[in-house]
C-alpha cells in the first residue's frame, strides 16, 4: 500500500499574483486530502465516492467528474496504467470548490502515490511544477503556481514568483520559498466559507485575458498586489497585526475593483469589518467560496461570521506539505 495526503491553503496577501509573476505569503491549513493506492485484479478509481473501473485507454478520458482528477495525473503517466493494476482511493476532508485549493491537494497526493508506485523521484519543486502542468494542459485549468507548491510545501510561507512568465515553456523558473513559522507568530485568522461553490478557473479566466491583453488596471493592479505581500511580509515578521489587516485590505479592494469578488465574498467581509477585523479577504478566487479574516479576539469574530451566514468556519492551523509513505 502508498499512502499519501496534502493540505488546502489559504492566500493571506498577495493572491492572485502567483499566476502573473508576482508574491504571495500563504498558508496551508491542517485540513487535506488523503489517498492511498493498493495493488488489485484491476485498476479502479474511487474518488470522494465517485467509482470509475479503468480498462483500457478510451476510459481515461475526462468526463467532468470527480475522478477526472486521476484520470489528468494517469494520462500524464500512463506507464501507471501499462504496468500495473490498482485501487486508487481518495478522499478530503477540505471543502471542495471552497477557494482552499481543495482540487490542487487531491492531484498533489495523487501525483505523490502514482511518482511512488513508479519509483520516480522528484523534488517538491519539481513536483509542484508537474502538478501545475498537469491542471494547466491536461485538465485545461487556469491558474497560477500558488496552490501547487502550497500544497506541496506546506506551512506559512512567502512565495516569490518573479520570472515566472504564464505564456513560458520550455524548463520551470522554480519559485523561491521561504518558511515563516519559525521566525513569524501567527496571526489571528478565521476563514469563512460563504457556501457558494465556484471552480477558480471560471474567475481567473476573465482577468487572464485581461492581463494577456496588457490591460492598464489588471496589470498595474496585480503589481501592486505582488509589492503588497513583500510589504505584508514585514508586518507579518513584527507582528503588526494593524498593518497586515490594512495591506489584507488594499488587495482586496483591488481584485474586488477589478471583478474577482462576489455578492457572498463581500456580505461576509463587511461582517467581518463591522466587528472590529483588522483586515479581510478572499482566501482565493471569489464569486463564492472562502474569506480570511484578521481580528484580534478571533471567537467573537467567529460568532459574528456566524450569525451573518458563514457556513463553514475553519482555523488556520499550518501543517506540513506533502506526504508519501509505503507498506508493503
Amino acid at each position: 500500500m502508498i499512502r499519501s495526503s496534502a493540505p488546502a491553503r489559504a492566500g493571506i496577501v498577495g493572491n492572485p499574483t502567483d499566476g502573473y509573476g508576482g508574491s504571495v505569503i500563504s498558508t496551508s491549513l491542517a485540513e487535506r486530502a488523503s489517498v492511498h493506492l493498493t495493488l488489485a485484479a484491476e485498476t479502479v478509481l474511487d474518488i470522494c465516492g465517485e467509482q470509475e473501473t479503468i480498462r483500457g485507454p478510451e476510459d481515461v478520458r475526462l468526463t467532468g467528474g470527480y475522478t477526472d482528477v486521476a484520470k489528468a495525473v494517469l494520462l500524464d503517466f500512463p506507464e501507471a496504467l501499462r504496468e500495473y493494476r490498482f485501487r486508487l482511493t481518495a478522499r478530503t476532508d477540505i471543502p471542495m470548490h471552497a477557494g482552499l485549493a481543495g482540487s490542487t491537494a487531491m492531484l498533489v497526493a495523487i501525483l505523490g502515490v502514482v511518482l511512488r508506485l513508479l519509483d520516480i523521484s522528484l523534488n517538491r519543486y519539481e513536483i509542484a511544477e508537474v502538478a501545475r502542468k498537469i491542471e494547466l494542459e491536461t485538465m485545461n485549468v487556469v491558474c497560477g503556481f500558488h496552490d501547487q507548491y502550497m500544497a506541496t510545501f506546506g506551512g506559512l510561507n512567502y512565495v516569490d514568483f518573479r520570472d515566472k512568465d504564464p505564456k513560458a515553456t520550455g524548463e520551470p523558473v522554480f519559485a523561491t520559498i521561504e518558511p515563516l513559522m519559525d521566525v513569524a507568530p501567527l496571526p489571528p485568522f478565521i476563514l469563512a466559507s460563504t457556501g457558494v461553490q465556484r471552480h477558480s478557473g471560471g474567475v481567473h479566466r476573465p482577468l487572464r485575458e485581461r492581463w494577456l491583453e496588457g490591460d492598464p488596471l489588471v496589470v498595474r493592479g496585480y503589481e501592486r498586489i505582488a509589492r503588497l505581500a513583500r510589504e505584508a511580509k514585514r508586518a507579518l515578521l513584527r507582528g503588526d497585526w494593524p498593518c497586515l489587516g490594512a495591506a489584507l485590505n488594499e488587495n482586496h479592494a483591488i481584485q474586488r475593483d477589478l471583478g474577482g469578488s462576489g455578492e457572498a465574498n463581500e456580505r461576509l467581509i463587511a461582517a467581518a469589518l463591522d466587528a472590529g477585523a483588522l483586515g479581510a479577504k478572499l482566501a482565493g478566487a471569489g464569486q463564492g467560496g472562502t474569506i480570511i479574516a484578521l481580528h484580534e479576539a478571533p471567537d467573537y469574530l467567529a460568532r459574528r461570521l456566524t450569525e451573518a451566514g458563514a457556513a463553514r468556519l475553519l482555523r488556520v492551523i499550518p501543517s506540513e506539505g506533502l506526504t508519501v509513505e509505503s507498506a508493503y
